[in-house]
Formats: structure tokens, C-alpha cells, sequence
């Protein structure tokens, strides 16, 4: 029985040792999901900049291509970068990126969205599988993002907003590019994005309702990148 309980606790030592490594020698990119500062939620209702009201019941983003530039003038670039932000799932927010090191940071780049080479590569796996429901069809391609919920705002059925944003072709290339200047060591870099700051560029009773490539999709692509802070 003692024999048996030290192998069990030389075990549980070493998971602990596994998992705090990880913490410690990784480096890793976190997105906080946020509502005008304050922690977004489901079902909670928030009120917009323009005075509209409304319930959050889908978030769903891909960030592609992370690169992190470091002072001494190297680049790191993530393989096969491609994830899927999802609010419903706090494990999709954090995304490892690369082995801890050293070096001071400068500068951290990524997309918002998914380039038009992936679009046209068809049926992917991953975060890339179109059973997560980002995924239009071969002629439109990926949904870079999904918002979805409720206003008393929007005259429309269940007063329902939905908005996909995305495309891959010319003149409407839907992604977009982030940068941050960066300074300092780290082991978490963390980005702050508040959905507010998307919603102060719309009324909702105008604006409700965009689910296909085309001006108004490249029009919401623009706010989104407004709501991206480093923190």
C-alpha cells in the first residue's frame, strides 16, 4: 500500500512539473473578449455607444499568420497559423506559440481573417474544418468572423443581428492585418478585444444583418480591426 501511494505521488509530482514547464517556458498569445472593458458574456445584455441594447450569443474569429519580431532582429513564424476564437470555448482564446526565450519582444503580427490561398484549398481539418460553421462554400470561402445575438433595435425576425464578415476575392479581400509594438520579455502576450468598439460604428436598427462578401462586408472588416488593444 506505501509502495503503491509513493508511485501515485511520484506521478501527481510529475504532471505538476509537466504542466508548470509549460506555463514557464512557453510563450503564448491570450485574447481577452470584452464589452467596453467589462468581461463579455452570454445571454448578458450590454448596451452599445449608440444607446442600442443587446444580448451576445455568438463570437467566433480566425487569427492566422502569427509572426513575433524580436529586438536582436529575428523572426519567428508560426506553422500552419490558423485559429479559431470561439467566446463559447475559454481554451481557444490562448494560443501557444512558441518555446519561451530570452529575447525582448518588438513587435507581434497576425491577421484577422484567412488568406485567399487557404480559401481556395479546399476541405481542411482543424480549426479549418467547415463543421465549425465558418465556412460558406468554395465560391465565398471562410467566415473571418461571426458575431450574432439579440437587440429590441433590430425590427427583424426574433430581432436577431447577424453579421459574417468575410472574403477572399478582389475588391472584396476581407482580411486584415494587426500589428502591435512591443517592448519587453515575456511569457503571455495579451490582446484585449472589445466588441463595443465594433458596435459604435453601427445602428442596428440600420444595419443588421450581412452575411455575404461584398462593400458593407470590407466596411465591417475595418471596424473590426478597431477592436483589438494591447494590453
Amino acid at each position: 500500500m506505501i509502495k503503491n501511494g509513493i508511485v501515485v505521488a511520484l506521478l501527481f509530482l510529475a504532471c505538476f512539473k509537466s504542466n508548470s514547464q509549460i506555463k514557464t517556458d512557453s510563450l503564448s498569445l491570450t485574447f481577452k473578449v470584452k464589452f467596453n472593458q467589462l468581461p463579455a458574456a452570454f445571454g448578458k445584455p450590454f448596451i452599445t455607444s449608440n444607446k442600442d441594447t443587446i444580448v451576445l450569443e455568438t463570437f467566433r474569429c480566425y487569427i492566422s499568420n502569427i509572426e513575433i519580431q524580436y529586438a536582436d532582429q529575428s523572426v519567428f513564424k508560426q506553422n500552419n497559423s490558423y485559429h479559431l476564437l470561439d467566446l463559447e470555448n475559454p481554451n481557444s482564446l490562448v494560443i501557444p506559440i512558441t518555446t519561451k526565450s530570452d529575447k525582448v519582444i518588438r513587435k507581434v503580427t497576425f491577421n484577422i481573417g484567412i488568406d485567399s490561398i487557404t480559401n481556395t484549398s479546399g476541405a481542411l481539418s482543424g480549426d479549418l474544418d467547415p463543421v465549425k460553421g465558418m465556412y460558406w462554400a468554395w465560391q465565398s470561402g471562410y467566415i473571418n468572423m461571426k458575431m450574432e445575438g439579440k437587440s429590441s433595435s433590430c425590427k427583424t425576425r426574433k430581432n436577431e443581428f447577424q453579421f459574417h464578415i468575410g472574403g477572399y476575392l478582389q475588391p472584396y479581400y476581407a482580411m486584415r492585418k494587426m500589428e502591435f509594438l512591443y517592448d519587453k520579455k515575456t511569457t503571455q502576450l495579451n490582446i484585449a478585444i472589445d466588441l463595443n468598439d465594433f458596435f459604435t460604428n453601427i445602428k442596428l436598427s440600420e444595419t443588421n444583418s450581412i452575411m455575404i462578401p461584398g462593400k458593407q462586408a470590407m466596411q465591417l472588416a475595418n471596424y473590426s480591426t478597431q477592436m483589438f488593444h494591447l494590453e
